[in-house]
């Protein structure tokens, strides 16, 4: 046990170089909906709530950002897609780049996963597929969340949506974001492409394992051509089910996806365990991203139910070079500190992660005195 000695050196606060990104440590605050971004515009109160938890040398991720005004399907999340987001996010971009701190926006189309009054003249959602999403609990446990049944997009419509991702990227960049990850997990657009449990097409974008893969990398290809490959990741769940979303050979995705993103030269690959099947769910599990993170060439980040023990030993043991948290993060934002420190953890409360409160569950969760 002398590696959770606090005494000895914690290998998750030993500082990295991902890229052309000096990190001090290896804690990297995942990306986290909020909705608290009021008409899909991110506000003031994102200045506290993200600089709170900003460190030197530390990276961030920000919470899913639609890339168009298709791409919406909860209330309150945050776009960027007009000038008067990019101009928005500036000051919150600016605030933790003024402590020091990476911060990295994760672009998002959330697909089915949406109901026709987040989409643009109560339209259909639009997807790979024209399958409905049954009624799924929201992740307050008590909410039931209804999904009108997609559209699934023609052949020629998906180079449209390739280039959203391509301009939001840009947009990103413009407000001063040090890069962008592409979110190609939890059941959302991307997903429901790669994964063959919702994907029925048989165009050039359904069917065998390259065939489901070719959107998602598109977008990376048009992603790398407009911001540069050192300033793109992406977030992959092969293993997870959210949404409905599964697939009948993760392991054989994963890898598919890690190989042909090598070829992009992308700084980083971010893959969510296994064992999260489901949001907030940790199962016993015989599966492991240890191939994927052999055969991928960048920095390879992993989230998914990690504790500081665990974040410890996926590092320890070369599983990882990144750890993302979600929850602890959310409701320590000192977390790199408590860490360093083997302190105690506030606990979080679950019934305020999606209120639309600026203070509440946000801002008011306190630091080691």
């Amino acid at each position: 046990m002398a590696a959770l000695d606090s005494s000895a050196i914690n290998p998750l606060l030993t500082p990295y170089k991902m890229g052309k990104f000096n990190l001090s440590h290896r804690v990297v605050l995942a990306p986290l909906t909020r909705q608290r971004s009021y008409n899909n515009v991110p506000q003031p109160h994102a200045v506290l709530y993200y600089s709170q938890r900003t460190t030197r040398g530390g990276l961030l991720i920000a919470e899913a950002t639609g890339v168009s005004d298709t791409a919406q399907g909860y209330p309150h999340t945050p776009g960027i897609w007009t000038k008067e987001q990019v101009e928005a996010w500036k000051p919150i971009v600016d605030a933790v780049h003024a402590k020091g701190g990476i911060f990295f926006c994760q672009i998002w189309h959330v697909g089915r996963v949406s109901d026709s009054s987040y989409q643009p003249n109560g339209e259909a959602p639009i997807s790979s597929t024209d399958k409905p999403l049954t009624p799924q609990i929201r992740s307050n446990g008590i909410d039931v969340a209804q999904f009108t049944p997609p559209r699934r997009l023609k052949t020629e419509e998906i180079p449209l949506i390739v280039n959203d991702f391509r301009l939001a990227a840009r947009n990103a960049i413009e407000a001063g974001f040090d890069g962008v990850e592409i979110h190609g997990a939890h059941g959302y657009l991307l997903e429901q492409f790669m994964k063959d449990k919702v994907n029925d097409r048989t165009d050039k974008y359904g069917g065998s394992l390259e065939n489901r893969c070719r959107f998602p990398l598109e977008v990376v290809e048009a992603v790398v051509n407009e911001v540069g490959a050192e300033r793109v990741g992406i977030r992959l769940s092969p293993y997870a089910e959210y949404a409905e979303s599964g697939d009948s050979n993760p392991e054989a995705l994963g890898l598919y996806m890690v190989n042909a993103l090598n070829k992009y030269g992308i700084l980083y690959c971010h893959m969510v365990e296994p064992r999260m099947k489901t949001v907030g769910e940790k199962v016993e599990c015989p599966h492991s991203l240890v191939p994927m993170r052999k055969a991928f060439n960048g920095t390879f980040i992993v989230a998914g139910g990690y504790d500081r023990e665990d974040g410890i030993k996926a590092i320890a043991e070369h599983r990882a070079d990144l750890v993302a948290y979600g929850r602890w993060f959310l409701a320590n934002p000192d977390l790199p500190k408590r860490f360093a420190l083997n302190a105690p953890l506030n606990k979080y409360n679950r019934q305020t992660f999606y209120i639309p409160d600026p203070v509440i569950g946000y801002t008011d969760y306190p630091f080691l005195e």
